[in-house]
């Protein structure tokens, strides 16, 4: 499972960062696996011992067009209401850094013929609406890969991922719900933080 999910969560995440003022949003995936498919071309190897080079690229796609901050409220769920203002910066940056981190060799095995965009069959005129893929993996399994997209001014931004039927939003949800409960939300985000090679808040209160 956890192939799986390193294949198939970033890929669709970069794919989905492509064209943010698409028309549909199936447009938003179909345009923008060409996009990557072009950044991709002769490089994979140079990338795959060059991390900085492999975050920089996934970062400059999917940065501007991921919505980070409703992604990161939704993960922390009630927590996010008793966390104050720096908390849930720290934990905006914390979590979009450690997930690109630990998902970010899933994009190294990206194929154009590998992603199927099945037929849309939300309504795009609301707020929320999803997009539906199958993902072939290296062993010839077929993944549902869905992906939950929300409408900002500037369009259509991704939020969540649900790989056969498991949400990374509601998957880290519960786990992040029931460390929390365990030890606190400080010591979440300072988790977050060191898997992300952030500063310890500790270090940065010294500054």
């Amino acid at each position: 499972m956890e192939r799986a999910w390193r294949a198939a969560i970033l890929i669709p995440l970069v794919l989905l960062a492509g064209n943010a003022w698409a028309d549909t949003p199936n447009d938003l995936v179909t345009s923008a696996i060409d996009e990557l498919s072009v950044a991709l071309d002769g490089k994979k190897d140079a990338l795959s011992e060059d991390r900085d080079e492999l975050y920089a690229l996934i970062d400059d796609i999917l940065l501007p067009r991921f919505d980070r901050k409703y992604a990161a409220q939704l993960v922390l769920g009630q927590h996010w209401r008793a966390a104050d203002a720096a908390q849930r910066e720290r934990f905006i940056d914390a979590f979009y850094s450690a997930m690109l981190s630990k998902y970010a060799d899933g994009v190294l095995e990206f194929e154009e013929d590998r992603v199927e965009v099945l037929p849309f069959r939300g309504d795009a005129t609301k707020k929320r609406t999803m997009v539906r893929t199958m993902v072939r993996l290296n062993d010839g399994t077929k993944v549902p890969v869905n992906y939950g997209l929300v409408r900002r001014e500037q369009g259509w931004l991704m939020f969540d991922v649900t790989i056969e039927g498991i949400s990374y939003v509601r998957n880290f949800r519960a786990e992040l719900d029931a460390e929390i409960r365990e030890t606190s939300l400080e010591q979440v985000i300072s988790r977050f933080e060191a898997e992300a090679g952030a500063p310890a808040a500790a270090e940065a209160a010294a500054d």
